[in-house]
């Protein structure tokens, strides 16, 4: 067919009240992508990009990298991993490649359907908003088998017939098979791929043997999670809801959305911007440190506890070895007055890499940090001596030495328990130094 890639797009935040103002317009040309903040947005919310962003009303040009070729605050509502595979599917069917596509047109395909706060209009006229009735299990079992099938062009009927809604309720961030689904008060019982007035947004994340920890990927999210609140992370508030018997899980892991807030007329959003984004760090390779976390943290939120929190979650991801700490998993939310909170804390599971580095680095290090190097992060996060720094590691390890004792309530078997286990014994004596052992 003949495809027209799209040149313009207007760019739209909806404010916590569920309000929808213009912000700006994104353009495309030859020499790359524009954006122009809109006149009346400035001077009533701020900057939404203030690290590589300008707060005034001249044209802006995008960065050729990390993000496609658009600005890293527009690059956060491109879909990856999962989302990216059902966008392709879709554009696919209609004779397009890939390779065809700019990010622009993503865009124009996510509408209003991303996460976070802002939306993309015209919205394309391959995308679909259709939503039809169609309960959990089912749509489970659909996006196991796609996610499955990934590889292969083969799908039956069913499934593609299926497709439109993965599409419409498919998340635009990770690589894991999710939906997006809505609830009143997290009643999982009465959940829906539609908005009711008042409803809850939740994520929904499905499981496949093809994933490092097969079907107890969710259940071992959960325990991390529950670990993370003890250890005072400040995760999103989880449940784990009953999984189709078919599908080979125990349970699917729900994970509140932060960025949306239920009210009875229309949700109200925040912005939500990634570490990613706002830093230009590319999340495809270890390109960020801790300490530029921290730093960004506290000048972004005004605030020495943002960089303190942070910090803690460092600490939390060192012991128990979730390495998949890249700059996509950080975040940072926004308020209509223009304010910065830091994200709760997400996509926090056990996560090994194959040579034990983590995709954030600890002042240089990408594992087993020296002393010298945490307590540089230390006195960056704020900390008045070592000591009330070293008081915090000892909280989160003493939590993830409890990793046993929670994984055997959520019922993960034996084989997976002693493997992580086995590699969180390994972290702690690697980085004894920093408790003092």
């Amino acid at each position: 067919m003949n495809f027209k890639p799209i040149q313009k797009l207007n760019v739209q935040r909806t404010l916590s009240t569920g309000e929808v103002v213009p912000v700006g317009v994104l353009a495309q040309n030859r020499q790359g992508a524009f954006f122009q903040y809109d006149e009346s947005y400035i001077g009533q919310f701020g900057n939404l990009s203030p690290f590589t962003m300008q707060a005034d009303l001249r044209l802006q040009p995008a960065p050729k990298q990390p993000h496609q070729g658009i600005h890293g605050v527009f690059g956060d509502s491109l879909p990856d991993g999962w989302g990216l595979l059902l966008q392709d599917r879709v554009f696919r069917q209609q004779g397009i490649l890939p390779a065809q596509l700019t990010a622009m047109d993503r865009l124009a395909f996510v509408g209003y359907q991303g996460m976070g706060a802002l939306s993309f209009s015209p919205v394309s006229e391959f995308s679909s908003d259709v939503r039809p009735e169609i309960d959990l299990a089912t749509l489970g079992l659909e996006a196991q088998t796609l996610f499955d099938q990934s590889l292969s062009d083969d799908l039956d009927g069913k499934t593609q017939q299926v497709l439109a809604t993965l599409v419409a309720v498919g998340s635009s961030g990770g690589a894991r098979p999710k939906a997006q689904i809505y609830m009143p008060a997290g009643d999982a019982n009465h959940c829906r791929t539609f908005a009711m007035p008042g409803d809850e947004a939740w994520l929904v994340k499905f499981t496949s043997q093809n994933l490092a920890l097969g079907h107890e990927e969710g259940l071992c999210e959960a325990v991390y999670l529950h670990m993370a609140e003890k250890a005072k992370c400040q995760p999103p508030t989880w449940q784990l809801i009953e999984a189709s018997e078919q599908s080979g899980a125990m349970a699917w892991l729900a994970v509140k959305r932060f960025d949306y807030i239920p009210r009875v007329n229309s949700a109200g959003r925040l912005h939500m911007h990634s570490a990613c984004g706002l830093l230009d760090a590319d999340f495809r390779s270890p390109s960020l440190d801790y300490l530029d976390l921290i730093k960004a943290s506290r000048q972004l939120c005004k605030s020495p506890a943002a960089g303190q929190l942070q910090f803690r979650r460092a600490m939390f991801n060192l012991f128990a070895a979730n390495q998949d700490d890249h700059s996509k998993n950080w975040g940072f939310l926004q308020q209509d007055d223009g304010s910065w909170q830091v994200a709760p804390f997400y996509d926090v599971t056990f996560s090994p890499h194959p040579f034990n580095e983590n995709a954030t680095a600890f002042g240089g290090y990408g594992k087993t940090p020296p002393l010298k190097s945490i307590q540089k992060l230390a006195a960056s996060a704020g900390f008045a001596s070592w000591q009330d720094a070293q008081k915090c590691i000892n909280e989160v390890v003493e939590v993830i030495s409890q990793f046993q004792h929670l994984a055997k309530q959520q019922g993960i078997s034996a084989a997976t328990l002693s493997a992580i286990e086995q590699t969180l014994a390994q972290r702690r004596k690697e980085n004894a130094v920093l408790i003092g052992e």
